[in-house]
Formats: structure tokens, C-alpha cells, sequence
């Protein structure tokens, strides 16, 4: 049975970000569960506008440039980990424009959270388990908060994510939640489309 495919999407665009950091910790730590096979997605390889469609994805197709190429990225994988910066209490602009450009793609499939910024990340984590939610995903409870003390020692480049036991520990804790989501979810999937072409 293939592994499930688990996209690692790094939910920041900005020059000179820290997303890069964690989306590579978190992606090797999941590659070594053996349980998932892995790949980072950059929104900076799917640039979209600002989203101004006439209808949501849900309800007809996008005529954006660059909108089929990320709705076809998202539909390839079976599950999501994103990295949220925390902006004014609230997740970055592009990243929300992003989930906002796909919607049946989404729809069934786990997703958990890398923070980092205030409080770890984590108002921006709970807006987006409530976007996530509207898209019919399955936002799971573990996640892992880069709080500032930690953040500030990780960009000067002092210490590296893997240094710190608690973030370890915290990312190990959520893949064991997030793998039996992806497991279950998968399964569920694999018996609507069967059931669907017996129909």
C-alpha cells in the first residue's frame, strides 16, 4: 500500500522569512516516522492573485492565473502541515488567499500546524483551524508553537529547531496524531471513490 502524501506548505512569502526553518524540521521529522512520503510546497512557486474570482472554487472553476496549477498541487496530496507566522494576532494574508483558492481539494484530509511568532503562532493556528474547518478539513488538536525566546535563539542562528527537547517532543506528539487522521481519512476516501464507481 503507497504511504500517504503529505505536503509541508510553507505559509509565509516574505523576503528573508523564518518559514523555511521549520517547514524543513517538521518535513524531516515526518519522513523519518517512515509513515508519509513527504515534499515541502512553497507558496512562492504558486503565485496568485489577490483572490477576486466571482464565485468560491466550490461552486466553479477558477479563472486565475496559476489557480488550476495550485488546486492540482493541493488535490495530489492526501494531508497538510502548514507553518503559520502570526501576524497582528492572525495568520499571513497570502496564506489565507491560498486556502481560499482551492476548496474540494481540501475537503476530507487532516491538517496541523507549525507556529510561530506570538504566543507561538497560536491565534493564528486557531483562525486557521476555523477556516479549515469551512473547508471540510480535519484541523487536529497537537500542534507546535515556536514561542519568541525560542524563535530569536533559532534565526540568529545560536541553536537549530532540533536543539530544543520541548519542540522535539511537541512535533513528534502531533505526527502521531496527525498519521492516524491521515490513515483514517485516507481509508475513508479510498471507500467513497470505490463505492462511487460501483454506483
Amino acid at each position: 500500500m503507497a504511504k500517504p502524501r503529505i505536503g509541508v506548505i510553507i505559509g509565509s512569502t516574505r523576503p528573508g522569512r523564518f518559514g523555511d526553518k521549520p517547514a524543513e524540521w517538521i518535513a524531516e521529522r515526518a519522513k523519518a516516522t517512515g509513515e508519509f512520503e513527504v515534499e515541502i510546497v512553497d507558496l512562492r512557486d504558486y503565485p496568485l492573485p489577490f483572490f477576486d474570482e466571482q464565485a468560491s472554487p466550490a461552486y466553479a472553476p477558477s479563472n486565475a492565473d496559476g489557480a488550476k496549477a495550485w488546486q492540482d498541487k493541493i488535490a495530489s496530496l492526501d494531508g497538510y502541515i502548514i507553518t503559520a507566522a502570526e501576524y497582528n494576532r492572525g495568520p499571513t494574508a497570502v496564506l489565507k488567499n491560498a486556502l481560499d483558492y482551492a476548496y474540494n481539494e481540501w475537503n476530507n484530509k487532516p491538517v496541523a500546524f507549525v507556529g510561530y511568532g506570538g504566543v507561538g503562532g497560536a491565534r493564528a493556528i486557531e483562525q486557521l483551524r476555523l477556516h479549515a474547518v469551512e473547508l471540510q478539513m480535519n484541523p487536529i488538536r497537537n500542534g507546535v508553537h515556536i514561542v519568541w525566546a525560542d524563535y530569536a535563539q533559532i534565526a540568529s542562528g545560536d541553536k537549530k529547531l532540533s536543539d530544543f527537547a520541548h519542540l522535539n517532543d511537541a512535533a513528534d506528539g502531533m505526527l502521531k496524531q496527525f498519521g492516524w487522521w491521515t490513515r483514517a481519512l485516507k481509508t475513508a476516501r479510498d471507500a467513497d471513490k470505490t463505492a462511487a464507481k460501483a454506483a
